[in-house]
């Protein structure tokens, strides 16, 4: 195939999945400076190590958005699976000052659930202040919710981090940053920084924003939104100065703090391999079989109240199978990133799966090549 030159290794029966990423790179509606990475473990092996595109190599690294969340998310279970924190207990009980406005009684697990009613705050956050989970959880404490806590549930795009890191800093006096790099990225060597330090930002290629075809472009134009809407709110475009999201992305402060809900930097690698470390597959595993199964199970089903569409729940992961992946096993978890970045571990199949792209992908959140790509992994595992 001319164009773009897909490079990396496949293992002998995934040349299918090579020949599926290079019809991802050389799509017309991409243009010509289309870049990503994908890599994919099976029962430990790596399977798949693939990128191509202009600047991009096998360790660049990429804004990832909401996958960051996913790593959160792992901290928070290995705290529960260590008995330091329990998800059917009060967040209040851990952080009292989050009970005020009516959100008492709302639980560890709901929260992660995205089920806590505060996708925003009213006023919005300044760029500054959403690059400080601290501040931003300072703020949502005295925040009325949007709904009632529990009740029903929308996506927490730009605060479910900071909500989560801290209750964990409340109980353990550390961040979900600190953790992290302690007991998953450190000791397992991953390229999934939620931190970056200055050394690494070489390796870093900026998100490139959105280049929407014609068509594309006529839908996003049809359908601007409100800035004060849940959806808009949840985005941060009620703020003075409307966030926007490629720009944040490429911020120096979000991915140096580490902004949990989307401020991580990671290659494919780097994304498949913290997956590989939950499932435990040649290495020693993080999260008992116990805890992924209670992570993965379905917390929320229904319409998001944000998204406007079918969300599925888990404590924080999203329900892959029950979503958009229905060729992956039950109990599959994982997070997707808006500008397009997908990652997931699927413990039936013992598949770890990361994938990473530079063009910001229309319409947001896991690029649809996905759907494509991981059916042609699970297809050459099963082989």
């Amino acid at each position: 195939m001319s164009g773009i030159d897909v490079k990396g290794t496949v293992a002998a029966g995934y040349e299918d999945v090579r020949e599926e990423f290079a019809a991802v790179l050389n799509n017309p509606d991409e243009g010509p400076d289309h870049s990503a990475q994908l890599a994919a473990y099976v029962r430990g092996e790596l399977v798949v190590d693939l990128w191509g595109g202009p600047e991009i190599e096998a360790d660049s690294l990429t804004p990832v958005y909401s996958s960051t969340k996913g790593a959160a998310y792992l901290v928070v279970a290995l705290l529960v699976q260590d008995g330091v924190l329990e998800l059917d207990r009060e967040v209040a009980s851990y952080w009292p000052e989050f009970g005020a406005q009516g959100k008492d009684r709302l639980t560890l697990r709901d929260l992660l659930a995205h089920r806590a009613g505060l996708v925003g705050a009213d006023a919005g956050f300044t760029a500054e202040e959403l690059a400080d989970d601290r501040v931003v959880a300072e703020r949502l404490a005295g925040q009325a919710p949007y709904w009632t806590p529990g009740t029903q549930a929308g996506y927490h795009a730009y605060v479910i981090g900071a909500l989560a890191g801290e209750v964990v800093r409340r109980v353990t006096g550390r961040s979900i940053q600190e953790v992290y790099e302690e007991r998953v990225r450190a000791p397992y060597g991953l390229d999934f920084f939620v931190g970056l330090p200055d050394a690494e930002i070489p390796r870093v290629l900026d998100t490139l924003p959105m280049a929407p075809t014609a068509d594309q472009q006529a839908e996003i134009a049809a359908n601007p939104g409100s800035a004060h809407s849940l959806t808009g709110i949840a985005f941060n475009l009620n703020a003075e100065k409307p966030t926007d999201i490629v720009e944040a992305g490429n911020s120096y402060a979000l991915r140096a703090n580490g902004q949990l809900s989307f401020g991580g930097v990671a290659s494919a690698r780097g994304l498949a391999g913290m997956y590989r470390a939950i499932l435990g597959d040649g290495v020693e595993p993080l999260l008992t079989e116990r805890t992924l199964a209670d992570f993965g199970r379905i917390h929320f089903d229904g319409t998001d109240l944000v998204a406007g569409e079918r969300s599925v729940f888990g404590a924080g992961f999203v329900a892959l199978s029950a979503e958009r992946y229905p060729v992956l096993g039950h109990g599959a978890i994982g997070h997707s990133g808006a500008a397009g970045s997908m990652a997931f571990a699927d413990p039936r199949q013992r598949i770890a799966y990361g994938y990473n792209r530079r063009r910001f992908a229309y319409p947001g959140g896991a690029a649809p090549e996905n759907v494509h790509l991981v059916r042609a992994i699970v297809r050459a595992a099963s082989a």
